[in-house]
């Protein structure tokens, strides 16, 4: 795979080094493409319409859905509910599944997934348990022992925004329905950086943004068995979720569209098929490889630094696509403000949304290098670089 010539697909490369994909990612003339083709060729509203350019919105649509449904091996395209965001498709979950025991999430929550389960288990009166890590890598054990009858929700972030280290996401899940419990993964980190296969998985729902996975913003979505999806209430209420009303009375629409209630974001649905379908072409393995080679010269690069300090596994191969760190007990911000303004250097500094466990472990927060398919050598090489010249300016 020439991933020189991929770089030629995000023309703000010639301007700077983007170091920050696990916030935002950047996206590629071929989706931005498609997103204007909706508004100039087919800009209408789906679903309601019998013309032509409703009718046109409904195909793009549906390509849409059955690109996601081969990047995802989902059996069904209607398993996927579209949404804003995983933060969206979480709460759509805890709002309309009814959840009758106990939740068990990782330390390492986003909290899109912790606020939400806390909230629920204060409302209801369900025990909320959360397993540890051991140097950076999730705590296999500790589930095992906590793991119960009791619970009925194991709900985990997949691959961690904080520190790039993924969770036995298969063996925790056989474990789970081995005593009777549900599973949800946050797919908001994993999707975009390395194959997901939902049949193999056997997850019960999984959640993921397209804004990190080179589509537009303001789209996500959530993958349901189709089981539990018929079981959950709806969330919002509105046009396109029911099939007739009265004046007391309703009834609900099918699978995904009761969740989809109003007129949906086309050029986003549209715009997200197309970044599946480039990601496809790509091939994920190639992504992997791709990351963990420029994340390895970061990763060597600076702990020949005096005074950093890496969060997470030690092995970079652990987490391919993220590197972040501390130096000294030096400001995060002004580190990554720096590196911005004498480098071009765009890095995210601070707590990444995981506030609970830089509390825990009473760490004020982090710079984050994280990685994509876009990023090569020579970005690494100029974060080490231009990192150097930093520390010399702190001391």
């Amino acid at each position: 795979m020439n991933f020189d010539k991929i770089r030629q697909d995000f023309p703000i490369l010639n301007k700077v080094t983007y170091l920050d994909s696990a916030c935002m990612s950047l996206k590629p003339i071929q989706v931005i493409d498609k997103i204007n083709e909706y508004y100039k060729e087919y800009p209408g509203c789906g679903g309601r319409g019998m013309h032509s350019i409703s009718k046109k919105v409904d195909e793009e649509v549906l390509n849409a859905r059955k690109e996601i449904q081969k990047l995802l091996n989902i059996k069904k395209e209607d398993q996927i509910v579209f949404s804003k965001n995983t933060t969206e498709s979480l709460n759509l979950v805890y709002n309309g599944l009814k959840i009758n025991g106990g939740i068990i999430t990782t330390d390492k929550e986003h909290n899109s997934n912790l606020v939400p389960v806390i909230r629920l288990c204060k409302k209801n009166g369900l025990k909320h348990t959360t397993i540890g890590s051991k140097d950076g890598i999730f705590d296999l054990e500790e589930f095992k022992e906590k793991m119960n009858r009791d619970v009925k929700l194991v709900s985990m972030v997949h691959t961690s925004n904080l520190d790039g280290s993924t969770i036995p996401a298969k063996e925790i899940i056989k474990i789970a329905h081995e005593n009777g419990a549900l599973t949800m993964l946050d797919g908001a980190q994993s999707a975009p950086h390395k194959e997901i296969d939902l049949k193999k998985l056997d997850v019960d729902l999984f959640a993921c943004s397209g804004h990190k996975m080179l589509g537009p913003t303001g789209i996500g979505m959530l993958y349901g068995k189709e089981e539990i999806l018929d079981k959950m209430e709806q969330f919002i209420l509105g046009g396109e979720t029911v099939t007739n009303s009265t004046y007391n009375s309703y009834e609900i629409e099918k699978v995904p569209n009761r969740f989809e209630a109003g007129l949906q974001h086309y050029s986003g649905i549209i715009g997200f098929g197309e970044a599946c379908r480039y990601l496809r072409k790509v091939g994920m393995d190639n992504i992997v490889k791709q990351e963990l080679k420029v994340n390895q010269i970061i990763d060597d690069g600076l702990r020949n630094i005096e005074g950093v300090s890496i969060l997470g596994p030690e092995d970079v191969g652990l987490r391919p696509g993220i590197t972040s760190f501390n130096y000294k007990n030096k400001d995060v911000h002004q580190i990554a403000l720096l590196l911005d303004h004498s480098k071009k250097i765009m890095m995210r500094s601070g707590q990444h949304c995981v506030h609970s466990w830089f509390n825990k472990h009473n760490i004020k927060g982090s710079v984050r290098a994280s990685l994509y398919l876009y990023n090569n050598e020579e970005d690494a090489n100029k974060l080490v670089d231009g990192f150097k010249q930093v520390t010399k300016i702190l001391g």
